[in-house]
């Protein structure tokens, strides 16, 4: 019985794993790299500590995960040390540190500092928390500044542990949810340390006794079942009309039922595929989704009315029809019917076998009127009913309405004979309707025959083709795909990326080409269908000044695309060829096996176009942490497109450096470095210029400066008067790093009266 897999290729799940721990206590934490010579740059941050802090993603991503940049006047020296400290020697760290918001403001925030560690058992990565506690001791903790009020202030600290105990919860609730501890196990788990999530590519969670619904050993039970249902639909309507059970049919009922109750026990132990196409094998997803689905129906076709005979109860004959409800069992054959259509001869065989099972239940029925018109005592149809004439024939004839007749088998035969020759519309005319009522009913069966005829003997082709035309090219496809692996030679490895890639995006467009099918609608719709389609990386923040002309244009360009778990979406040194835009699922930017960045959902990730039509080449690998739906435009695309909007164009040059998430273009950080070398000279050749040294940092680039000629120890402020403006402007440098993240960007120029920054630092 084939069924579909779902998808199976082992994911990395770390940064899921982090942002749903942190979901009802708080989001405010961030990712550094733990494996840079010198520094420690951001690769994550979410959206909670940009809400917290007041900063972007974007000017975030690849400073310095100690946070100089939140540090101000009032931070302290020795937490500073305390937090470089921890990083060098990748140990934990807890503290409270004021830090200051991107708009100056002040705030406590109790901080965590985790290593995370890979299957290696090497710190890759430092998980920073943030927790906002300036509501519970800020003011206190503000005032004792003073060294004769040392009492005041050894009380406030006090109190300030209080409320450091409070907030730490949040933490160890995060580390307790990572945490599996036995029943058993409660005593010693007290004194052991809580373990932590590990980078690595995440291990299937299966629950005990799991059944995989793809097996071998579901699909022979599934075969079983499905017999068993047949079975159902056979002896259920004939046990009606004939109100008698033989000892032996009841046993097997009773086997039957309780067949059906252990399916209901092992479909609460079955995996299933998700709507996104995922293997689910947890147990309580796996119970809330049966219940949900075919529970009921299983549970009432289930009832075991059969034991009221086995134990000897007497019961009325109505009681009889509550065993019809087991037809509801058929149901789910609709459900197995979807799994057999890829084989035509299946589909056949089954549609068969519904005729012959209609033609089953109208025999019955047949059965039941030619018994009704004997027990009738209609002195003028009571005579000449259909089970009359057959028991004439047979010599058989029925004694005072009640006794005698043709056994119950030959009169089923009978039946069950006049009803296929009346669906097949062949009727010989040996067994004919006599009466009003069994003329009525085999009009009936020749209408729905003429019906059943032409549906199952006629129009076979025809509705496989209509109804299973989707799958066919699906399976056409696969066998197309197989053919090829198995011509070419391909390896075992190879194989398995190629179809699974082939079975995630037939699961994601279901085999339609947009393109073809959008091509023959006016541009003007085609344009707006692509825009809606599109609407998520139209909304991004580089696109928000371009007109809805340059808009439609774009949409136009813009493709989807699909990654599977360690699938490379870029190599390093290739050149670029589009832009892509996270639509889900995560990535990660490596170089020299150094995680460099991870990109989530609504990052950008490429590089800027020189003014130039050169080639780009890459600077790192980009690969795909888990299944990831992307979208993208070509290089060349948007080249065109901005060719035809100059002016649009010069504003995106200008942008696009602040909505890269990271940016890929090789060669980006010589020319942010030859900047800052021209800005710096330009500085010091002036004759007006002062130069302050702050123990604190101040950067106000969009990310931070890595890979310079030089690292600078000390943070410098450089106040440049020239003589022809009346302007300041301020050059912010931070520390940089010459091996840890290869992220040059832009330096801006500020006036230091319109910068937070600026006026917290004079």
């Amino acid at each position: 019985m084939p069924v579909m897999k779902g998808l199976l290729a082992p994911q990395n799940t770390f940064l899921d794993t982090i942002a749903n721990h942190f979901d009802g206590t708080h989001s405010n934490f961030l990712l550094g790299n733990a494996q840079g010579r010198h520094g420690y740059p951001i690769v994550y941050c979410s959206d909670g500590f940009c809400e917290l802090t007041g900063f972007v993603r974007t000017e975030v991503m690849q400073k310095n995960c100690a946070c100089r940049f939140l540090h101000g006047d009032e931070s302290s020296e020795r937490a500073i040390a305390q937090v470089d400290k921890a990083l060098e020697s990748q140990q934990e760290y807890q503290g409270e540190v004021r830090f200051y918001q991107k708009n100056g403001s002040p705030f406590w925030c109790l901080l965590d500092i985790v290593p995370i560690k890979n299957e290696k058992g090497e710190v890759v990565l430092f998980l920073f928390s943030f927790k906002d506690v300036s509501d519970s001791y800020g003011k206190s903790q503000h005032n004792s500044v003073s060294d004769a009020a040392h009492q005041s202030a050894k009380n406030n600290r006090t109190h300030f542990s209080q409320a450091h105990e409070r907030g730490r919860t949040a933490f160890s609730h995060l580390t307790s949810l990572f945490t599996k501890r036995g029943k058993g196990k409660l005593s010693n788990s007290v004194f052991q340390k809580p373990s932590l999530p590990e980078y690595k590519v995440a291990a299937v969670k299966k629950s005990h006794f799991i059944l995989l619904h793809y097996s071998v050993s579901k699909a022979l039970w599934d075969w079983l079942i499905l017999l068993a249902t047949f079975y159902v639909a056979v002896t259920v309507p004939y046990d009606d009309s004939s109100h008698a059970v033989s000892r032996g049919a009841a046993g097997s009922d009773i086997a039957v039922e309780m067949l059906f109750i252990l399916d209901i026990v092992l479909n609460f132990r079955t995996t299933y595929v998700s709507q996104s196409g995922q293997v689910v094998y947890d147990a309580h997803s796996i119970f809330l989704h049966y219940c949900n689905t075919w529970f009921f129906v299983d549970l009432i076709a289930a009832l075991p009315f059969d034991l009221l005979y086995a134990f000897n109860i007497t019961v009325a004959s109505l009681v009889h029809l509550l065993k019809t409800v087991r037809l509801l069992r058929l149901l789910r054959l609709l459900q197995k019917l979807d799994r057999y259509s890829q084989y035509s001869a299946v589909v056949l065989t089954l549609l068969m076998s519904v005729f012959a099972l209609l033609a089953h239940w109208m025999a019955c029925v047949w059965y039941v009127i030619g018994r009704q018109e004997i027990e009738s005592s209609d002195p003028v149809t009571w005579d000449i009913g259909w089970l009359q004439e057959l028991g004439k024939r047979l010599d058989t004839p029925y004694i005072n309405s009640t006794s005698g007749g043709p056994s119950t088998a030959s009169a089923y035969i009978a039946s069950l004979y006049f009803t296929l020759s009346s669906l097949t519309s062949v009727g010989f005319g040996n067994v004919c309707a006599n009466t009003d009522a069994e003329k009525i009913f085999s009009i009936c069966i020749m209408l729905m025959g003429a019906l059943m005829h032409a549906v199952v003997f006629g129009n076979v082709t025809a509705i496989i083709q209509r109804m299973y035309s989707r799958r066919s090219l699906y399976h056409t496809r696969m066998k197309d795909l197989k053919d090829f692996i198995r011509v070419h030679r391909l390896p075992q490895q190879l194989k398995q990326r190629m179809l699974e890639y082939f079975q995630a995006t037939w699961s994601v467009n279901n085999g339609i080409n947009a393109n073809e099918l959008l091509h023959d609608f006016p541009d003007e719709l085609r344009a707006d269908i692509a825009m809606h389609l599109n609407k998520d990386i139209l909304q991004l923040p580089v696109f928000e000044h371009a007109s809805r002309g340059c808009l439609r244009s774009l949409s136009l360009h813009i493709k989807t695309s699909f990654c599977a778990p360690g699938e490379y979406l870029i190599r390093q040194g290739d050149a670029l060829q589009a832009n892509h835009f996270v639509c889900s699922g995560s990535l990660e930017v490596l170089k020299d096996s150094m995680v460099l960045a991870i990109l989530g959902k609504g990052d950008l990730i490429g590089a800027d176009l020189p003014g130039n039509d050169q080639v780009i080449k890459t600077n790192a690998d980009v690969k795909a942490l888990t299944y990831c739906d992307l979208q993208y435009i070509s290089v060349k695309a948007l080249r065109e497109v901005l060719r035809m909007y100059p002016e649009y164009g010069r504003r995106f040059s200008a942008d696009i450096h602040h909505n890269l998430t990271y940016n890929l273009r090789d060669g980006s950080e010589l020319d942010v470095r030859g900047k800052c070398t021209c800005l710096c000279t330009n500085a010091h050749t002036h004759t007006h210029t002062h130069t302050h040294t702050h123990t604190h940092t101040r950067t106000r680039t969009r990310t931070s400066l890595a890979l310079a000629p030089m690292r600078i120890s000390t943070h410098t402020l450089f106040h440049t008067h020239t003589h022809t403006h009346t302007q300041q402007f301020c050059i912010w440098v931070d520390r940089v790093s010459w091996c840890a993240i290869p992220r040059l960007q832009n330096i801006r120029t500020r006036s230091p009266h319109s910068d937070p920054l600026r006026r917290r630092a004079v």
